[in-house]
This record gives C-alpha cells, sequence and structure tokens, in this order.
C-alpha cells in the first residue's frame, strides 16, 4: 500500500496547518482541564472553532454542517492535531463523533441526519452509547432493558452501566428489547434517547485513578419519542454491531497519534530519570523495551491507514477492526506499565505529592489504562473475534492458541 498523500492532499494539510497554527498556538499554554466542566468547555469552545474554520465533519456534507471532503482529509485533520488542540478537545466526545456521528448518517432517518448531525459538529452536543447492562456481560445481545411502544413515543425501563460520559452527555444511543418473544438477537430496538428526560437517573462509578469515567444510568418510565428510534423496529441489533464497527475505522489512527505523542513524553522522562547516577535511557534493557512499544505504536497506525483504505474503497468495518483495538489497548497499557517501571520507588508517589514525577501524570494514565482492555471489547473477547472471524479458525483452536501465546 502506498501511504504518501497525493499533491491535493499535502495541499489541504498546509492549508489546515496554517489554520491550526493561527488558531491553536503550540506556544501557547494548554487549557485548564482539572474538573469535568473544565474539560466539557475546552471541548466546546474547541468544537465551534474546527466548525466554523470547516474542519469538523470533514466527510459530511455542507448542509450538515460538515465540508463534503474525504476520508483522508479527516485524516490529515487527525495527524496534524498539536499537542494544544488536543488538549483543548479533551476527548469528551469520541463516542459521538466515533460511532453516533457515522451511525446516524448511515442509517438515521432524513429528519434524524438535519437535526442531529450539525448539534455534533459544532460542539452542542456529547453523547453516550449504553449497550452494556449488569447481567448481560460482553453478550450485548442479552439485554433486559424494556421498551414498549405506546401512543407516539416508547416507554422504556431498565438499566445500563458502565456508560462513557453518561454524566454529561447530551444523547444516549440506546439499545432495548422491544420483543421478548423472539431469539434475543431478534427483538432488539435502536433509540436515541435525550439525557434530560424525565426519569432518567445517572449515577458515577468511581474507579482505582479516583475519577468516574464511567457510569450506570436507571431508565424509568422514560418517554422516548418516536421519532427517535434509528432503523426499523426489532432490527437494533444489525444497527448495534455497525455502530461497535464504525467506532475501529478512525479509532486506530485517533489513538495512534495520542499515544505517539505520550510516547514522546515518556522518552524524555527516561532521558532524565537516573539509575545509579546515568539516565534510565543509556540502559540497553529499557532502550529494548521503548524501542518495542514504538514498533507497537507504528502497527497501530498503519493498521489504522489499512482500515481507512477499506473504508475509502466502499468497504464497510468488518470484525478485523478488532485487531486495532487490541493493539491499541494492550500496548497503552504496556506503555504506561514501562513508565512506572522506569520511575522505580517514584511510581508509589501520585498526583498532588511534592516529589511526585509529572506531579503523578503516568501514575494516572497506568491505572486508567486497565479500563481500555475491557470497555469496547475486552481483550479475550477481541481475540476470539479475530481467531474465529479473521482468521476462521475452529473455536476451540482459536480460544487454545490465545491461551497458549499468554502462558
Amino acid at each position: 500500500m502506498d501511504y504518501r498523500f497525493t499533491p491535493a492532499g499535502e495541499e489541504f494539510r498546509n492549508e489546515f496547518k496554517s489554520w491550526l497554527e493561527k488558531t491553536f498556538p503550540a506556544n501557547e499554554p494548554p487549557p485548564k482541564l482539572d474538573t469535568v466542566e473544565d474539560r466539557i468547555n475546552a471541548y466546546r469552545s474547541y468544537q465551534k472553532k474546527l466548525s466554523d474554520g470547516g474542519y469538523a465533519g470533514i466527510r459530511y456534507p455542507r448542509e450538515l454542517g460538515g465540508r463534503g471532503g474525504t476520508l483522508m482529509e479527516e485524516i490529515i485533520v487527525t495527524e496534524e492535531l498539536n499537542p494544544y488542540a488536543i488538549a483543548h478537545a479533551a476527548n469528551v466526545n469520541s463516542i459521538g463523533f466515533g460511532m453516533g456521528l457515522p451511525t446516524i448518517f448511515a442509517v438515521g432517518t432524513e429528519e434524524q441526519k438535519k437535526d442531529l448531525i450539525p448539534k455534533l459538529l459544532d460542539g452542542t452536543h456529547i453523547w453516550c452509547q449504553a449497550f452494556s447492562e449488569p447481567n448481560s456481560g460482553s453478550d450485548a445481545a442479552s439485554i433486559s432493558t424494556r421498551a414498549e411502544k405506546k401512543d407516539g413515543y416508547y416507554l422504556v425501563n431498565g438499566q445500563k452501566v458502565w456508560i462513557t460520559s453518561a454524566q454529561y452527555a447530551d444523547m444516549c444511543m440506546l439499545l432495548v428489547r422491544t420483543n421478548p418473544d423472539v431469539p434475543k438477537h431478534k427483538g432488539l430496538s435502536y433509540l436515541l434517547m435525550d439525557m434530560k428526560l424525565p426519569g432518567v437517573e445517572v449515577r458515577p462509578i468511581k474507579q482505582i485513578s479516583e475519577e468516574s469515567e464511567f457510569n450506570e444510568i436507571f431508565i424509568d418510565n422514560v418517554k422516548v419519542p418516536e421519532n427517535m428510534l434509528v432503523g426499523a423496529e426489532n432490527e437494533g441489533w444489525g444497527i448495534a454491531i455497525t455502530t461497535l464497527m464504525f467506532e475501529r475505522i478512525m479509532g486506530d489512527l485517533s489513538m495512534a497519534k495520542m499515544f505517539i505523542q505520550e510516547f514522546y513524553q515518556l522518552l524524555e522522562m527516561a532521558r532524565e530519570m537516573k539509575r545509579g547516577g546515568q539516565p534510565v535511557l543509556n540502559d540497553y534493557m529499557f532502550r529494548q523495551k521503548l524501542a518495542q512499544i514504538y514498533i507497537e505504536l507504528m502497527v497501530l497506525k498503519y493498521n489504522g491507514y489499512r482500515s481507512a483504505g477499506k473504508a475509502m474503497k466502499g468497504g464497510m468495518p468488518g470484525p478485523e477492526g478488532s485487531i486495532g483495538k487490541l493493539l491499541w489497548s494492550e500496548t497503552h497499557k504496556k506503555m504506561t506499565e514501562l513508565a512506572m517501571e522506569i520511575q522505580g520507588m517514584a511510581n508509589q508517589l501520585m498526583k498532588g505529592s511534592p516529589l511526585a514525577v509529572e506531579d503523578g501524570y503516568w501514575q494516572y494514565l497506568f491505572l486508567t489504562s486497565k479500563s481500555g482492555t475491557i470497555a469496547a471489547g475486552t481483550s479475550e473477547i477481541l481475540k476470539n473475534i479475530i481467531g474465529e472471524r479473521v482468521l476462521g479458525l475452529p473455536k476451540d483452536m482459536a480460544r487454545a492458541l490465545f491461551a497458549k501465546k499468554e502462558r
């Protein structure tokens, strides 16, 4: 595959870099992001500037607030974002952009597209995705949250858990059961629920990082308008799978961009930290481990290019998207574990301690990286998908292969 950009692509790159340097100067201090409110405000401001500049929703039509451009131009924007712009984005609406936006554009009604897509593109809306439930585990099709069709609305009752960003989301992609009398995959529907509707209660879940990225949602007799049904009733499973697969298209490249930036910060710390009076980077063992992390990040990046190349040729995302998610979650976990190893005894000092390295930045990433191997599909489930649906191995052989590799 030829990864070089066309002359038109390079022209677009230079145009965007010029706009980026004027709008988010790299020499300015990053925004304050100490609280959830700080991150939300920074994100909304960032997204509005991106939208006003014509760089939000690159692939989406101008009449919906997009640019009417190409996927390659979207890749260029993702690659060229500088650390200052990334800090403004604050990563609070990756679900809305990576999952909600392409799903609504692909299968939503014209009314849904015209109403919801512009609000995502200009930062008005933040979305969350609620498929998981306390008793359904990784089997999303076994959900029990019910939706009964009434006169012009669906009456929804149930509970969702592990929902990212729910505490500040405006809309929720909700998977519900509308027909309990058919096989579990066939009785599901896909609704868009306003998080401010009466009967919606969000309870944050405190994590080991002391933050509450994940939440429980309790839904008690919530009336979701009938026009918020996406696709046909009882055909929500296929749409849910589409949503999860869309997550993979740009996800690999976005994660690669963010983690490569973190890697260079890790490299700088390795230069400054000392063992026995010598920089950690002088130790060949640490150099080897850093090199391995860099190799895996490059694999993630170019796997993302491969997925994007398929999409540009009109291909729909498939099970091979699980490769990228497995790559980024496991590599990031290893990278943060290496950061702890580099810090030595100092790795016990958390944010707020006067002697904490980089004010506990890597300790926070180390703790939060654990969730990456669970959210959006556990590593174990992803390995099974890759073995069975990508490599075509029998179930027992696929599971035995990965189990042997881990021993």
